[in-house]
């Protein structure tokens, strides 16, 4: 039988797969109505994916990295920014 643990890490790793996958077929989808269905969708995934999150966290089931130094996240944001200005 799953324990706690087992059953939220299985849940966020279908949850994580399936926000990948929504990423994939949201850019490749032509019909706007389908479009929107399916951000509507990947929204909600998200939603339940923050929620379970937060609980593993408090529960202990997860721990997370260590954060990053706002020197590290200030040249991640520099590069990523820069990077979008050149596509």
């Amino acid at each position: 039988m799953f324990q706690d643990k087992e059953m939220v890490n299985d849940y966020l790793a279908g949850l994580n797969a399936s926000l990948t996958g929504y990423a994939h077929i949201i850019a490749q989808t032509n019909n706007s109505e389908l479009r929107q269905t399916l951000i509507q969708m990947r929204n909600q995934d998200e939603s339940r994916q923050r929620t379970l999150y937060s609980y593993a966290l408090q529960k202990g089931h997860y721990k997370p990295a260590a954060p990053a130094s706002e020197e590290v996240v200030q040249q991640l944001r520099t590069e990523l920014m820069a990077e979008q200005q050149n596509n």
